[in-house]
């Protein structure tokens, strides 16, 4: 399965939009055919395109730490997760 192989290459597929680990099938997105994305999750990419298009880096950051509120995580413990993981994850590389 191509999650697996994933896996397997990476050790630990992360999203490279938001930095979530994947781990199972459903973590993962939809190419637009209905296909396992391995590059983002599905709370990221579905069908194809970015469930969020258009956030910018700043907005994206701002979003992550509002989440990881909600699990618990203090705000300066996910400030710091965020602002030095996301802006080196493929979506947010400067073309």
């Amino acid at each position: 399965m191509v999650v697996a192989i994933v896996l397997e290459k990476t050790g630990n597929a992360i999203c490279q939009s938001c930095g979530m680990p994947m781990k199972r099938t459903e973590d993962f997105g939809t190419n637009r055919d209905g296909s396992v994305n391995n590059e983002y999750c599905s709370f990221c990419f579905r069908e194809g395109q970015f469930t969020d298009e258009g956030i910018s880096l700043e907005q994206k950051i701002a979003k992550n730490i509002m989440i990881a509120k909600t699990m618990g995580i203090p705000e300066d413990q996910a400030r710091q997760m965020a602002e030095n993981i996301i802006p080196k994850l493929k979506r947010w590389w400067k073309k």
